[in-house]
């Protein structure tokens, strides 16, 4: 039997992505206090036919029902399952801008209040954080796109080995809570200040043919996909089954576009297996395209 344990800060989709593991044949227990969990593992054992694939959703006042943050890794210690930890998480603002959008009480608030909900909240769960075997940044994830985004993480949740994600971003729009290793690339020059490469992106021909030659860009992307090639045995042998590279610039559309594509192209060249995903990409283009219009 496999257990995935979804957890993370309130207004992160916790729920939503329960639902979406549950239409992806997940049997689903939202809020499940932890001393319950071993009982559910043996009620999934005995089931007829019995249960292989389990999610549960514990909330971050667990810890107030038992006045100690680690409770749920004290029993996760004990549990005779394979099992995993999935921590959402999202930017303050976003999470602000949810609850207010909702117009929910925070469970954690002075009084429902969102602010100070959020900072104790993150102070309960640092721990957890830290175990997590996945953390997922939702802030940009839209709620429709959830059941997408499981069935693209599930395979690397249930595997023993390691896979590896790079991933692009755009600092304007702050780095990804699940980035492991954050490779800063604003050092190159901007293609966005060359009228003819703005519209474009690294994916295009003509910026690739800017920035290949832009001093220290090859030597920077050599020595991430090095990392990754002589790191990603020892992540395996510690139990970690995701890795995730992510390079960053000013809007997230040129320069780290080109160097998240790249080192994918020279890690399947070496036989790594790699997802890549470009995260401000369109929502820079559009930012662009605005600007235009002004």
């Amino acid at each position: 039997m496999y257990l995935l344990i979804v957890t993370g800060m309130s207004g992160a989709g916790k729920f939503t992505a329960l639902k979406a593991l549950e239409g992806l044949g997940y049997y689903c227990v939202d809020n499940l206090p932890s001393c319950m969990l071993p009982e559910l593992v043996q009620l999934c054992e005995n089931a007829k036919p019995a249960i292989e694939l389990a999610a549960v959703t514990v909330d971050s006042r667990e810890s107030l029902l038992s006045a100690k943050p680690g409770a749920l890794l004290e029993v996760l210690k004990d549990l005779p399952c394979r099992h995993e930890i999935l921590f959402l998480d999202a930017r303050d603002e976003v999470i602000l801008q949810r609850y207010n959008e909702n117009r929910r009480l925070h469970p954690l608030g002075d009084g429902g209040e969102a602010h100070s909900g959020i900072r104790l909240e993150r102070k309960i769960l640092a721990e957890l954080l830290a175990y997590a075997d996945y953390v997922l940044d939702t802030s940009d994830v839209k709620a429709r796109d959830f059941t997408k985004l499981m069935q693209k993480m599930l395979p690397e949740m249930n595997s023993p080995k390691a896979s590896v994600v790079i991933a692009s971003f755009g600092y304007k729009r702050g780095v990804p809570a699940d980035a492991d290793i954050v490779l800063d690339t604003r050092f190159a020059e901007n293609p966005f200040y060359v009228p003819e490469l703005r519209p474009l992106s690294g994916k295009d021909q003509p910026v690739i043919d800017f920035l290949k030659d832009k001093p220290l860009m090859q030597d920077v992307i050599n020595w991430s996909v090095n990392l990754v090639r002589q790191t990603l045995p020892y992540y395996e042998a510690q139990g970690k089954t995701l890795l995730r590279l992510c390079f960053g610039c000013t809007g997230g559309r040129h320069r780290s576009v080109y160097a998240a594509e790249t080192a994918v192209q020279r890690l399947r060249e070496l036989g790594i297996p790699v997802r890549v995903y470009h995260r401000d990409l369109t929502v820079e283009a559009q930012d662009i395209e605005s600007r235009k219009l002004r």
